[in-house]
């Protein structure tokens, strides 16, 4: 792949003669455009096209918004690629006519209003993605640009129509990828691969899992095709909301950028724990209690303790109006009764039909009496305080936390409504020891919250968004499915994860399995196994524990020409501190971030190692710098970061730190693979077996 052929009839700004030259004075004049387009957007005077202060406010914080939109970020190049067509194609949207486009992260247009930067969501720009010599896409030639501290440098050519040109990996492409990562992920929209470019473009209509590997960028392909359906469905998402979850704040922190970057500024992030928060969250629970906690058939339980709550009327309404007594027997009252029960609605909803019912009833016998009574008759019959008390009685409102609260602390009401769902022991390991008085003094665990969700979603139903992405999705519980799933039963989802990263008792085994408890069973599944971020040879030595972990899975492959910096150092267990130090100096010569991971039970001797040898470290989602590039992780955190360099300490330690081998084994395999470009492992214990015998 030549680095600079160049056919200069395609060039733009032709008064440059060297090509880069050019290229220059289009990114400089792309800029300046940008910066137009942000101080037209400052001088827009909303004063006169606002009726109100209300539609003044609203407006304002539209323009506020487009405005930081349009800021230009000089460290991040604003075009990317460029392609020149045999044949100038429509541009639906972009409204410009030519040959040749410049890709780039969002649109800029000239004063004339003409395109001088395409969005790589485009139409235009799907060929920079997918274009190939055996489908060229109807593209002459496509150019990637390299750039240094947000100076364009380099660029590199594809002639795709050229039969004497053999297709080649892009070296831009591979150094872009293997670029060090010092603060938050970054995009990758400069980098996205055919298959990836596949998923981001998938339409909004269906519900689309990805299993990925370490390092095929999934999480990076979620968040982009984010940013690809606010594109081609901008104002459908803009009414009805986006929400991207992720599996705790260090691993939302870490991605926070990435949105912005794309010119996305109002995607919500979340963990499961936020979309739950209806208590608080004060205790924990073990293992067992956990995963039974979070077993589907608590949805059943639920269902039954909620609805448990009605009773059939005792005795007869008896309305007075004026001079006039009007009865509704009992029987008619259970007949409406079982006629809302059948309906399956909410429980909050039926509890708000019942007095109309009652009341209809009344109007009927009104009606019948010779009387002519309206809506606002049938309305006050409701209001009225014989049926109110009847509505009490027979559907008292509920409060979720409250029945929560009742059966986990009353093993008598537990082995009632679980009764045929749940086993005897089952009850028993989720029954608290000592009750709660109240749901403010109770210690209430993770799962906890999550039962008290479900409960409330029988009670008034969950508000739908349009999309919701869920990042390491293979680590939920099936009550964590549907309580993410309540979040767009009318929209659709994007499920990021890897079974073979699941680190909880209760991960899923199958996609198939999770996307049922969702609420999506026909969601279409497709498999990432071409990494691009995990060194060959550490991706194949971490591979070797798949069999234990996910038999199942295809293993990864990597596409990175370099071996990447892999040691294992065996050591004796007095000096395991201080090689583990060793190791970190050596890191830290090298350009880039360093994560130095180890099982909870490390930390506190490992930071009394580091604080003796004057290395000050950072905590799991704190942003890294040039000057402070070391960050301490617990093995427990590891799951979707990533550094340049990684330290592992103690493999054995970390499978020892969870309550199954299987587990454990799993929590390596993510620590294992959170290296870009080196891995180095210390290790006084014996490796896990399936790693088999160390290496130098």
């Amino acid at each position: 792949m030549p680095s600079h052929a160049h056919d200069q009839a395609t060039d733009p700004a032709p008064e440059h003669s060297d090509p880069l030259e050019r290229e220059r004075a289009h990114l400089a004049a792309s800029r300046a455009a940008l910066r137009a387009m942000r101080a037209d957007a400052e001088a827009l005077n909303i004063a006169d096209v606002t009726v109100n202060w209300v539609n003044a406010e609203v407006l304002q914080g539209e323009v506020d918004a487009r405005i930081k939109a349009l800021a230009d970020l000089a460290h991040t190049p604003l075009f990317f690629g460029r392609l020149d067509y045999l044949h100038a194609p429509g541009l639906d949207a972009e409204g410009a006519a030519g040959e040749n486009f410049y890709i780039g992260r969002r649109h800029v247009h000239d004063a004339d209003g003409d395109p001088m930067v395409i969005d790589w969501r485009a139409p235009v720009s799907q060929p920079f993605y997918r274009a190939s010599k055996k489908d060229p896409m109807d593209l002459k030639l496509r150019r990637r640009f390299g750039y240094t501290g947000g100076q364009l440098t380099a660029y590199e050519d594809e002639h795709l129509t050229d039969p004497g040109e053999a297709e080649q990996h892009s070296k831009l492409l591979q150094s872009e990828i293997e670029r060090p990562r010092v603060g938050p992920m970054r995009d990758i929209v400069a980098t996205i691969q055919p298959e990836q470019d596949e998923i981001v473009r998938a339409g909004i209509g269906g519900t689309v899992c990805v299993q990925g590997a370490p390092g095929t960028g999934k999480t990076a392909v979620g968040l982009h095709r984010v940013a690809y359906l606010l594109y081609a469905h901008r104002e459908r998402l803009a009414r009805s909301g986006t929400l991207v979850i992720g599996p705790n704040r260090s691993f939302l922190h870490y991605i926070e950028q990435v949105l912005p970057a794309l010119g996305e500024l109002e995607v919500k992030q979340a963990t499961v724990d936020d979309l739950v928060a209806h208590v608080e969250v004060r205790g924990t629970d073990d293992a067992a209690a956990a995963t039974v906690k979070g077993d589907a058939r608590l949805a059943q339980v639920l269902r039954r303790a909620v609805w448990s709550h009605v009773r059939q009327p005792s005795e007869a309404c008896v309305v007075v109006r004026g001079s006039r007594r009007w009865r509704v027997p009992a029987y008619e009252i259970e007949e409406i009764v079982d006629e809302l029960l059948r309906r399956d609605i909410r429980y909050g909803a039926a509890r708000e039909a019942l007095p109309q019912r009652i009341a209809h009833a009344v109007l009927v016998r009104m009606e019948q009496a010779g009387e002519a009574p309206d809506d606002r008759v049938q309305d006050a019959v409701a209001r009225n305080a014989a049926v109110k008390a009847v509505v009490k009685e027979v559907w008292p409102p509920v409060d979720p936390a409250k029945v929560v609260l009742r059966l986990l602390g009353d093993a008598e009401f537990l082995a009632e409504q679980a009764a045929g769902i749940l086993t005897p022991e089952e009850q028993k390991t989720i029954l608290w020891a000592k009750p709660a008085r109240s749901v403010k003094s109770a210690k209430w665990s993770a799962a906890d919250a999550v039962l008290i969700d479900e409960a409330a979603d029988l009670v008034t139903r969950t508000h739908s968004l349009g999309h919701v992405v869920l990042d390491e999705a293979q680590d939920l519980s099936p009550m964590q499915y549907r309580a993410v799933g309540r979040r767009c039963t009318t929209g659709s989802a994007t499920i990021l994860g890897d079974i073979a990263q699941g680190t909880t008792p209760w991960s899923t085994d199958t996609w198939q399995e999770a996307l049922s408890h969702l609420g999506k069973p026909g969601a279409q599944i497709e498999e990432l196994t071409l990494g691009f971020r995990v060194p060959r040879e550490v991706i194949s030595y971490a591979s070797r524990l798949l069999p234990a972990i996910a038999p199942d899975l295809t293993e990864a492959t990597s596409i990175r020409e370099s071996a990447g910096d892999f040691a294992i150092r065996p050591v004796p267990a007095a000096e395991l501190d201080d090689a583990v130090i060793a190791a970190c100096h050596e890191a830290l010569v090298k350009e880039g971030s360093i994560g130095l991971i180890a099982a909870e039970a490390r930390l506190p001797a490992l930071r009394a190692a580091l604080d003796a040898a004057g290395l000050a470290v950072l905590a799991p989602g704190e942003e890294t710098s040039e000057e402070a590039r070391l960050t301490l992780v617990p093995a427990t955190l590891a799951k979707g970061l990533e550094y340049d360099y990684v330290v592992l300490d103690e493999p054995a330690a970390i499978v020892d730190g969870e309550p199954d081998e299987r587990t454990g084994l799993r929590r390596l395999y993510v620590c294992l693979t959170r290296p870009v470009s080196g891995l180095t492992v210390i290790h006084a214990a014996p490796l896990p077996e399936r790693l088999g015998a160390s290496a130098g």
